[in-house]
């Protein structure tokens, strides 16, 4: 009796790891990383594209490009946002241990 406690035990342990590691993917997915930091980046040119004068534009031979590379950053960082909301990573099946590969 106690083996099987103990075997249950171990696969309540094992089901909680496999949820916090995929948890943990989903926390670190690198499209959320990038898409984060290029929204931000992008808010903040974008702000000073906003806020330029004739000079800083006169400069870029009269394109306010603090304002296009602003509004280009946040869409490419909507672009990653939206990627990770419409395609999720996926956990692995919980038979399967990384580094196995099926024997034939």
């Amino acid at each position: 009796m106690s083996e099987s406690h103990s075997e249950k035990d171990l696969q309540r342990e094992i089901t909680e790891l496999q949820g916090k590691s995929a948890t943990a993917a989903r926390l670190f997915d690198i499209r959320r990383i990038i898409g984060g930091l290029f929204v931000v980046y992008g808010v903040i040119v974008t702000i000073a594209g906003l806020t330029a004068s004739d000079a800083d534009i006169d400069k870029a031979a009269g394109v306010n490009i603090n304002l296009w590379t602003g509004l280009g950053m946040l869409a490419l960082g909507l672009f990653f946002l939206a990627w990770l909301k419409l395609r999720p990573v996926a956990p692995p099946p919980p038979d399967v241990v990384a580094g196995d590969e099926p024997r034939e």
